[in-house]
């Protein structure tokens, strides 16, 4: 008999909450995402997150520790080797990353791979290059309109990205050479964690705005998951946001896609109001896209206070025997240079309205105490490839 019959895990995409002990290897130094954003502002309105523990976990300069918080909290450490999006969420489920995925941001794609990427698909490709979406559009959405180039373009995440017009390339058109990238991007030489779709509608530069039909191509998690195990056993597996993408459908049994981190707030709210048995699993990705890469402070934290506004009433409509766990899945520290995810701890608040205890856990090891919670919860058998250990028994 499950513990709780519900099980709600949302992902604060890139809210870290201070450096790694090995961060210095990947290029991150006293980082700290939640921590920066928290002394960069003169205020920080966050009540929900702070009722639950969020400021006992961390310190923060405006908000205050409370005496009794309502859930229990942890600081999650990144067992695999990487700092990207598809990584921290396979932890999240049981798989542990020791190859970490390629990334492009310096130099490119490689000529190999873009001229074979222009035979496939006939179009002359454009940019290659690391750049934000919003830019690259005004530079050369243009040209891929007129002239029916193609834009490639790449972050400093493991990603191919694909812009494609809707009005004059149609987005099936988009979908289609973002399959051929996908499958050329199998070889190991030029292996990314995911291809993008990033369709778009306007004529001309300053119009531009990118629609919300994105499609994402990830690798197959490269053995089964948690979620696996919920779905072979009759459980729901209820995704929000890129979660179906990030997981390639593997062990989803409903996917939504979200317009924002706040559609996908609204979202888990509905699914809330539902009966079923098993997980929902959201992933807010506005905190790392809009905010964490573009480098912009006040915006990260606009989002996470729109964000506690949404929590407030996920809250209320909770019942009794529900779990909702609070994490992230790297950092992404909108204070520090350059335009990459950062290595970070990240946080765990657990809660839920049957809790008669509350207060901090030790520090962990892996993201996977999230999945290996969860199975215990339902009595699923882990993966054998699977690593964590759950945290169920302090959760009273």
């Amino acid at each position: 008999m499950a513990k709780f019959k519900r099980a709600f895990v949302i992902v604060l995409d890139s809210l870290g909450i201070g450096a790694m002990e090995d961060s210095k290897r990947f290029g991150d130094v006293g980082v700290d995402t939640l921590g920066h954003i928290s002394e960069y502002r003169d205020t920080f309105h966050i009540p929900n997150l702070q009722k639950l523990g969020v400021a006992n976990l961390k310190k923060l300069k405006q908000v205050d520790a409370v005496e009794h918080p309502m859930g229990y909290y942890a600081v999650l450490k990144e067992a695999s080797n990487g700092k990207d999006t598809m990584t921290g969420h396979w932890e999240m489920m049981g798989i542990r990353t020791d190859k970490p995925f390629i990334t492009f941001t310096e130099t490119g794609f490689p000529k190999e791979l873009i001229e074979e990427l222009e035979e496939r698909t006939g179009r002359k490709i454009i940019g290659n290059k690391s750049a934000s979406g919003t830019e690259i559009l005004d530079e050369l959405a243009e040209e891929e309109i007129n002239e029916g180039h193609l834009i490639v373009y790449t972050s400093a995440d493991s990603v191919l990205q694909i812009c494609g017009n809707e009005e004059t390339m149609g987005v099936e058109t988009l979908y289609h050479y973002c399959e051929i990238a996908r499958e050329l991007t199998m070889r190991d030489e030029w292996r990314v964690g995911r291809v993008i779709a990033r369709p778009y509608v306007g004529k001309k530069k300053g119009e531009f705005v990118r629609t919300s039909n994105r499609h994402d191509y990830a690798l197959k998690p490269t053995g089964k998951t948690v979620l696996n195990s919920l779905k072979d056993a009759g459980f729901d597996v209820i995704s929000v946001g890129k979660i179906n993408d990030i997981f390639v459908g593997e062990g989803i049994t409903e996917s939504n896609k979200s317009k924002s981190s706040v559609h996908g707030m609204e979202q888990t709210i509905e699914i809330a109001g539902r009966d079923f048995e098993g997980i929902c699993f959201t992933n807010l990705v506005d905190f790392d896209a809009l905010w964490g890469h573009r480098r912009n402070v006040e915006g990260y934290a606009k989002e996470i206070e729109l964000f506690d506004e949404k929590l407030g009433a996920l809250l209320d409509a909770l019942r009794d025997d529900d779990l909702l766990i609070l994490t992230a899945d790297h950092g992404n520290d909108p204070t520090y240079t350059g335009t990459d995810h950062t290595r970070e701890k990240v946080p765990f608040i657990a809660y839920s309205k049957a809790f008669t205890g509350n207060g901090s856990l030790p520090e962990q090891e892996s993201f996977a105490v999230i999945g290996a919670t969860i199975a215990e919860n339902f009595g699923v058998e882990m993966p054998d490839n699977c690593i964590g250990e759950s945290l169920l028994e302090r959760l009273v």
